[in-house]
């Protein structure tokens, strides 16, 4: 029997590049089959699209095929976990839905599992970061940041894009943190993974839903998730000001005791107070970061809840908590 390939991809109001991205996975499947003998199943999931994307996709789609429909928006990562969910594969890829994950990089990640058995998993990884030198330095920061002092390093410039072997998708299922960094849970996971270095497409339509308050979010969720470095830096930063306070103390005694240099009152104090204020309010909102993130995982709600799930043009009603 032929081994079969799952492939999953959420999508969130996406109906301008539907149909493009429909014809990417027939040729796919084509080419998966001819060059690997495996067989195609599709797993769309639909993360509360507003635009008609799950019946655009349903009426393109052709073959083994399924659309995942979540209640509302729940997000990427979310979306991704339940994907991963409806899959029954022996080989599971991941990709986007905006045609910036090309079928050359699909085929390629698919051949290097395939002709190497002892590598699990994988990733894609950007060879090329977007954006302002200063965006691309504090990119680089963050992985700095957040792979000190772990036991395992979040690859740079990696993302979903990556094709892992059946029993590793099973093993992520596993993994149902409320709060979800799928970067760090990849890497968290383990296995033996390795890079295929790319650079992403185009988009086919639309426009990224990704906006700089989103990712300064999505890079918050990470440090809260998989780093105590925010809460060592802050405290770090309140001991040398301990120090800078003791040391400016010492020194105002001694001109007052040696030299009888009249002390400064009001200035010195105010600078004091919106220094130690600051720094106390900072690390209140820090610590209550930390705090949210417990109490979400303490609610045990599920990741996602699904509407329904469209296999052809018939409606499966369902209703799991996941």
């Amino acid at each position: 029997m032929a081994e079969t390939l799952d492939i999953i991809a959420p999508f969130f109001n996406e109906a301008e590049s539907a149909i493009a991205f429909v014809g990417l996975l027939d040729r796919l499947e084509v080419a998966v089959a001819e060059r690997f003998g495996m067989t195609v199943r599709k797993i769309l999931v639909d993360d509360g699209s507003r635009d008609g994307s799950a019946e655009t996709f349903a009426a393109a789609l052709s073959g083994s095929w399924e659309i995942v429909r979540l209640s509302r928006n729940f997000g990427k990562e979310a979306a991704v976990l339940a994907g991963l969910d409806h899959s029954r594969g022996d080989t599971v890829l991941i990709m986007d839905s905006d045609l910036q994950h090309s079928m050359d990089i699909s085929l390629k990640m698919i051949g290097e599992l395939v002709e190497n058995p002892e590598i699990d998993v994988v990733f894609a990884q950007n060879d090329r970061r977007e954006g302002s030198w200063r965006r691309s330095q504090l990119a680089r920061l963050f992985y700095k940041l957040i792979n000190s002092s772990q036991r395992f390093d979040i690859p740079e410039n990696a993302g979903d894009f990556r094709v892992m072997r059946g029993s590793v998708a099973r093993a992520l299922t596993s993994v149902r943190d409320k709060r979800r960094f799928n970067k760090g849970l990849f890497a968290w996971a383990g296995f033996r993974q390795k890079a295929v270095l790319y650079s992403p497409e185009n988009r086919a339509g639309g426009t990224s839903k990704w906006t700089r308050f989103n990712l300064i979010a999505f890079s918050l969720e990470g440090f809260t998730s998989f780093s105590v470095i925010p809460l060592r830096v802050i405290s770090l930063i309140g001991l040398l000001a301990a120090f800078a306070g003791l040391a400016y103390g010492v020194k105002v005694l001694f001109e007052v005791l040696f030299y009888g240099i009249r002390v400064p009152g009001y200035p010195s104090l105010m600078v004091a107070v919106v220094l130690l204020g600051g720094l106390n309010l900072a690390l209140l909102g820090l610590i209550g970061e930390y705090v949210w993130v417990t109490l979400s995982e303490s609610k045990d709600r599920p990741v996602y809840i699904v509407r329904d799930v469209l296999h052809g043009n018939a409606v499966e009603q369902v209703a799991p908590d996941k």
